[in-house]
């Protein structure tokens, strides 16, 4: 069986920079009431006709593989992770290769919100151990900013979310650096407790949204019910880190740096703590960039 490795990393984030003061002025919040619950300072949100989810990626996806090494001709296979699409179908994937001028090569969609990162990097790391493929572009670009409730009902969500992209390249290893292994998990019994429920072919559909024409209805903005959601991921996500290390006969004093996926500054603050981390092993960016989901993890391995 082969084993994987990122051989080059790329983010891009747009260059409009949104504070908690800005937010103060179209909403009724304030920098203190943010950055004691989520940390945030400031996050990046696209202007309308210079960025997009595609054109986002776009540009992470070039600087990974420049610093992979290889050219676009050596991708065999891509994996974009969003919730965020341009289209509602097709998929980013296939937009990602044409825009790139990467031969016919097959090009996957991953939905799988905050984890989609996680999520595309495993896909992607099976189907080079298998053999099947060598070079794979694993991409990650969300734009959250047009589809947030901008107003004093939504803050409490529309606060922590910021947009941009990341990439990796994931080439085939041919020495000892490699990805151990991935863990996956899912408690759907919870979904709705963040969750968009609308448009969606079981519920309310585009067609009955403009029907009703009703400027009060919430159920295509993001909903989440924070307390809950914080309570329950410090508590998995110590579990799923403990997985990792034991299925490797790993130790914690064996962590030199711990890269977590940027929800709350909070939350990644309660786990260092838990795991007696210092601040050098534990890297954040969720202060100037905010809750990017899916692209979150790989902007903040680029930069780390």
């Amino acid at each position: 069986m082969y084993q994987s490795k990122i051989s080059g990393l790329g983010f891009y984030v747009p260059d409009n920079i949104v504070t908690n003061d800005d937010l103060s002025k179209i909403m009724d919040t304030n920098d203190e009431w943010i950055q004691e619950r989520t940390g945030i300072q400031e996050r990046r949100h696209i202007v309308r006709g210079q960025d997009t989810t595609l054109s986002m990626g776009v540009k992470a996806a070039k600087i990974a593989i420049e610093r992979a090494g290889i050219s676009k001709d050596d991708i065999d296979f891509i994996v974009f992770a969003t919730i965020s699409p341009d289209y509602y179908f097709p998929g980013p994937g296939v937009e990602l290769q044409k825009e790139l001028g990467i031969k016919t090569v097959g090009a996957l969609d991953v939905r799988n919100q905050c984890s989609g990162f996680v999520y595309a990097l495993s896909v992607a790391d099976q189907f080079i151990k298998t053999g099947m493929y060598k070079n794979i572009l694993v991409v990650a670009s969300e734009v959250q900013s047009l589809g947030l409730d901008m107003t004093t009902r939504g803050r409490a969500v529309s606060v922590i979310f910021g947009d941009g992209a990341g990439a990796v390249v994931l080439t085939r290893s041919d020495d000892d650096s490699k990805i151990l292994s991935t863990h996956l998990h899912s408690e759907g019994e919870h979904a709705k407790e963040l969750a968009v429920v609308a448009p969606g072919m079981g519920g309310r559909w585009v067609t009955d949204i403009l029907a009703d024409n009703n400027p009060d209805d919430e159920s295509y903005f993001p909903y989440m019910n924070g307390q809950y959601v914080f309570k329950h991921a410090v508590v998995r996500f110590s579990e799923v880190i403990m997985e990792g290390l034991q299925a490797n006969n790993l130790q914690v004093s064996d962590i030199d740096m711990l890269i977590p996926h940027q929800a709350n500054l909070r939350i990644s603050q309660f786990i260092q703590k838990k795991f007696g981390l210092n601040d050098d092993q534990v890297f954040n960016n969720i202060q100037k960039y905010g809750n990017t989901t899916a692209a979150s993890i790989p902007i903040a391995l680029t930069e780390a």
